[in-house]
């Protein structure tokens, strides 16, 4: 296999397994650091430019002086590790510079999505994760990083149906998402048995198979099962949002929903409001206590509030560097407002405030300079290409309306503190930088 297939192979696997396991995600970000570095020393690549370089590297900076400048500085610097997740924007860049490619590896992350939401549903309605205090985690470590996840891949189905090419979908073609549900039900019953490790981790596995050989092996069979796939991420996905019972993630969708409706309107109306109509239903019949969770009074958001005025403290003590990075949940005791609910918070569910809690004020101005640049190429590409009409603009699209999805959601919770929701954003991100390398390479 050459370097470039290998290339492909892995990123569409790595792809593929951000939303079921961290461990093998993160493997395969390894590997492919590995070929990408083998191909720049055989100066087969190089590495564009992008408008990025320049906040991220601000970003990573200030955090390492944050760290450095901590109460508990190993500790912060142990937590900043989690800087070294970045090289996946720029090894997607460069990836993802051909449009068949962007197409592939996409859908790969689709495959796992499904895998994720599915196993929320069965977790909901199999395995008694049935309330408010066990709420489905899917394959992940914990229900918000999987509602985040499942928010931004639902997004990228949406546009894919939206705005993607046109194609005859046959029963026959389903034959890839049922294959991963069955696989993830096999999951759930060996969960239940007590052997969820070893089930999962051949899961996994079989699932980073199936999404390079989908990339690798281009057959007429596996195109169409790749443009059935949205068909069926759709209804699971969506369900799997209002059983996650998560109002983040719930607001971050309808953000993500609107932007991507300015530009899916133009093409596909009635697409959009035989959405818009489900979502109206969903509401109507409350499936798992969507109405009694749209509340501002309850104790979680009441410790929100008090936990941000406990950041707002602790960024008037250290406006410069902040906490540092990891030192939140250590020094939350020291500035807790006695109103707040509860003792101990791991972070302040809000990516504004916990970064400038933990990275002070120039750190935010960072933060937000690389937010603005990612949000704005997303946003001028998807544009161009809904402009356009070309068929694979839904690429652009759908990074446009997960990225609005997630920055919305991150008003309310610190989704990018999960690797997950950022090795998927910063995938996303890569799309119309790659694109625009697409352009230079032609």
């Amino acid at each position: 296999m050459s370097l470039e297939r290998a290339r492909l192979g892995l990123l569409a696997a790595l792809a593929a397994t951000i939303p079921v396991s961290i461990f093998a995600s993160q493997i395969l970000l390894a590997l492919s650091l590995v070929v990408l570095l083998a191909r720049l020393l055989r100066r087969s690549t190089s590495l564009p430019r992008t408008p990025l370089d320049g906040p991220l590297l601000a970003l990573v900076v200030w955090t390492l002086l944050a760290a450095s400048f901590a109460v508990e500085p190993a500790v912060a610097h142990e937590e900043s590790k989690k800087l070294l997740l970045f090289a996946l924007f720029y090894l997607a860049v460069e990836g993802l510079s051909l449009a068949e490619d962007r197409e592939r590896v996409l859908a790969a992350a689709l495959l796992g999505g499904l895998a994720l939401a599915g196993s929320m549903v069965l977790q909901r309605y199999a395995l008694g994760y049935d309330s408010l205090m066990r709420r489905p985690p899917g394959f992940l470590g914990h229900y918000m990083s999987a509602s985040g996840v499942t928010m931004a891949i639902l997004l990228l189905a949406i546009a894919r149906l939206a705005i993607g090419p046109r194609a005859r979908t046959r029963p026959s073609d389903l034959w890839l998402p049922a294959l991963v549900l069955v696989g993830v039900s096999a999951v759930a019953v060996a969960t239940a048995h007590g052997h969820g490790v070893p089930a999962t981790r051949m899961f996994v596995a079989a699932l980073a198979a199936a999404a390079l050989s989908l990339v690798l092996h281009r057959g007429a069979r596996a195109r169409a099962a790749e443009a059935a796939l949205p068909f069926v991420v759709v209804p699971v996905a969506a369900w799997a949002l209002v059983v996650s019972q998560t109002r983040s993630a719930w607001i971050g969708a309808a953000a993500g929903f609107m932007a991507l409706a300015a530009l899916a309107l133009l093409r596909v109306p009635r697409l959009l409001w035989a959405t818009l109509a489900v979502s109206g239903a969903l509401l109507l019949v409350s499936p798992g206590g969507i109405r009694s969770r749209l509340t501002v009074l309850d104790e979680s958001s009441r410790d929100r509030y008090y936990m941000w005025q406990a950041g707002l403290d602790m960024v008037l003590e250290r406006p410069v560097f902040g906490q540092g990075p990891g030192m939140v949940e250590v020094v939350y005791s020291r500035f807790r407002w006695p109103e707040a609910p509860n003792p101990r918070q791991p972070h302040l569910h809000n990516n504004v405030m916990q970064v400038a809690a933990e990275r002070g004020l120039p750190g935010l101005i960072f933060f937000l300079w690389w937010v603005t640049v990612a949000f704005l190429a997303a946003l001028r590409e998807a544009q161009h290409a809904a402009a356009s009409g070309r068929g694979p603009g839904w690429a652009a699209a759908g990074a446009l309306a997960a990225l609005a999805a997630v920055f919305v959601a991150g008003l309310f919770e610190y989704n990018l503190g999960d690797s997950e929701v950022l090795m998927l954003v910063l995938l996303l991100t890569a799309v119309p930088f790659a694109k625009a390398n697409d352009v230079v390479q032609a």
